[in-house]
C-alpha cells in the first residue's frame, strides 16, 4: 500500500481562492482528475490528500498557482493544462518552464509551452546538431528561430542561415517565369514568415540585405562550409538521403544546426526521405540529439492534436494488416 499525505497551503492574502480553483472550479477539476489525490478548498486554506507522491506534485503546482496570480498574471486553462503536463513529466517544475523565455518580441515572451519542447530547447542548447521530428503545431521551427536570434543577439553566432528543399519546383524550376528569387519565393515563404513573427520587418531585412540572415533553398548550401551560424533546415523530410548527408556535412567551427520535419508529411514524388533513416544512421554520435514531438505538444487548436492522433491510430491499424483508407 502506497504512504499516503495530508498537506494544507495557506493562500495569501493578496492572491484570490476563487482565481486559484477557476471559474466553475474548472482549474481544481483538472488538477484532480490529473492525480490520484484530493483537493479540499476551505476559505484561504487547500488541502490536499492522498498517495504521498501525488500530494507532492500538487503541492508543487498549486504553489506555483499561486506564485503566477500573487505576480499579477492571470491562470489560465491553458496554463494550468500545460503545467500538469510538465509535472506529470516528473522532469520540470512548472516554474523551469515559466522562466525559459528565449525570446521576447514586442512585450510577448516566446517560451517552451510542454514537456516536449522544453526538452528540445534544452537539446538545442547542450548539443551542436538537433533534430526535431514530429506533427505539425508543435512549434520545432518557431522554436528553433527563436533560438537562433538569441544566439544571434548574444554575439554566440555571426549569422544565421534558414533553409529548405524545394520539392514541388523539382526538375520544372527554370521553366517557372521570372528570376530566380521570384522563382524560388514562394516556397521558402514559411520561413520569411516565422522570422517576421518575431522580429521587425525593417529590422528582418536590413539583416537579410547585410548577410546576417541568410534564407535559401537546400540547393544553395551544397560546397559550402558554414561557420559561427546558427543553420536551420525546415521541412527536412522532403530531402532525399543525398541532400542530407550534403547538408549535415556543411557543418562548420562555431555552428550549431537544427534540422526539423514530420516524416509522415513527405513530399518526395518518389523515393525514400533522407530523415527517416536519419536516427538510426547517426544515433550515438556525442552532441547530436533527437527529440519527437507528439499530438500532446501541439500548441494550435486542441483539435489538431486529435486529428494527428485519429491518423496515428489509423496508421497503426493499417501496418497491423487492416484496410482503412487514410
Amino acid at each position: 500500500m502506497n504512504e499516503t499525505e495530508d498537506i494544507t497551503i495557506t493562500v495569501p492574502a493578496a492572491v484570490s481562492a476563487a482565481d486559484l480553483v477557476g471559474p466553475a472550479d474548472a482549474h481544481l477539476r483538472l488538477v484532480e482528475e490529473s492525480f490520484d489525490a484530493s483537493v479540499l478548498v476551505r476559505g484561504d486554506s487547500v488541502t490536499v490528500s492522498g498517495d504521498a507522491d501525488e500530494v507532492g506534485h500538487i503541492a508543487k503546482l498549486l504553489s506555483d498557482f499561486i506564485d503566477v496570480l500573487g505576480r499579477g498574471e492571470p491562470l489560465t486553462e491553458a496554463y494550468v493544462r500545460k503545467a500538469i503536463d510538465l509535472c506529470r513529466t516528473a522532469e520540470f517544475a512548472p516554474s523551469a518552464w515559466r522562466d525559459d523565455v528565449l525570446h521576447v518580441y514586442k512585450g510577448k515572451a516566446i517560451r517552451p509551452k510542454t514537456a516536449g519542447q522544453k526538452r528540445y530547447v534544452d537539446a538545442i542548447r547542450s548539443h551542436v546538431i538537433t533534430f526535431g521530428i514530429g506533427p505539425a503545431g508543435t512549434g520545432k521551427t518557431y522554436l528553433a528561430m527563436a533560438m537562433a536570434l538569441s544566439a544571434l543577439s548574444y554575439k554566440e553566432v555571426g549569422r544565421i542561415i534558414l533553409t529548405r528543399p524545394i520539392v514541388e519546383a523539382g526538375e520544372n524550376l527554370g521553366f517557372l517565369p521570372g528570376t530566380l528569387t521570384e522563382k524560388v519565393d514562394p516556397y521558402i515563404r514559411p520561413l520569411y514568415d516565422a522570422l517576421f513573427a518575431m522580429m521587425d520587418g525593417e529590422k528582418a531585412h536590413r539583416l537579410i540585405e547585410q548577410g546576417t540572415i541568410e534564407i535559401a533553398p537546400l540547393a544553395f548550401m551544397r560546397g559550402r562550409t558554414l561557420d559561427d551560424s546558427f543553420v536551420i533546415l525546415d521541412e527536412a523530410q522532403n530531402t532525399t538521403p543525398e541532400q542530407m548527408k550534403m547538408f549535415l556535412t556543411r557543418l562548420g567551427f562555431g555552428s550549431r544546426m537544427v534540422v526539423t520535419g514530420d516524416v509522415t508529411q513527405t513530399d518526395l514524388p518518389r523515393g525514400a526521405s533522407g530523415l527517416a533513416p536519419v536516427e538510426s544512421i547517426l544515433q550515438g554520435i556525442p552532441k547530436i540529439a533527437f527529440c519527437h514531438f507528439s499530438g500532446t505538444d501541439v500548441v494550435r487548436h486542441s483539435l489538431v492534436g486529435e486529428i494527428i492522433a485519429a491518423y496515428a491510430r489509423a496508421e497503426e491499424r493499417k501496418s497491423c494488416g487492416h484496410t482503412d483508407q487514410l
